[in-house]
C-alpha cells in the first residue's frame, strides 16, 4: 500500500494532475462549446451565431479600448471590420457557476489586422465573460477585456 501511494504521488508530480480532482459542473462543457463558437465566429467574421444566438440583446462590454459599450456598438464595430483578426486564441482558466449565471475568466492572444489599432502586432489581454441561462439557452450578457501586452 505504501508503495502504491508513493507511485501515485510520483505520477501526480510528473503529470501535474492533483491526486483528487474536483468534480466538474455538468454545465461546463456547454459553456466551453459556446466560448469556442464565439471565438471562432469572431475570427471568421461570421455574425449569424453571434447576433442571433450568443450575444444577448442586453449585452454590455468593457472594451480593450477602455470604453463601456453595448451590444449594438459591438455589432457596429463588427460590421465595419473593426473586429478583424488574423489569429485569435483564448485560454479559459476558470469557469464558475452561480445559479443561472456562468462566469468565465482567462487570457486571449489576438493578432488584429486591417484598420484596427495594433494591426499586425500580437496583443495579449485578460478577459471575463458573464453568461446567463434563460429560455433554454445560454447567452453572453457581459464581456470585459483588458490589454496587458502589445508586441
Amino acid at each position: 500500500m505504501k508503495r502504491f501511494i508513493q507511485l501515485l504521488a510520483l505520477l501526480c508530480c510528473v503529470t501535474g494532475v492533483p491526486p483528487v480532482a474536483s468534480a466538474q459542473d455538468p454545465r461546463e462543457p456547454e459553456i466551453r462549446r459556446l466560448e469556442k463558437l464565439e471565438r471562432e465566429s469572431v475570427l471568421k467574421g461570421d455574425s449569424l451565431p453571434l447576433f442571433d444566438k450568443i450575444w444577448s440583446p442586453k449585452m454590455i462590454v468593457n472594451t480593450p479600448a477602455n470604453v463601456v459599450g453595448t451590444v449594438e456598438g459591438t455589432k457596429a464595430h463588427f460590421r465595419s471590420g473593426d473586429l478583424h483578426y488574423l489569429s485569435f486564441e483564448r485560454n479559459i482558466e476558470k469557469i464558475a457557476f452561480n445559479d443561472n449565471v456562468a462566469i468565465v475568466m482567462g487570457g486571449e492572444v489576438i493578432k488584429p489586422q486591417g484598420k484596427q489599432i495594433n494591426a499586425g502586432k500580437v496583443v495579449t489581454r485578460r478577459f471575463t465573460h458573464v453568461w446567463q441561462y434563460g429560455n433554454n439557452s445560454w447567452s453572453l450578457i457581459a464581456r470585459q477585456a483588458t490589454i496587458i501586452k502589445v508586441e
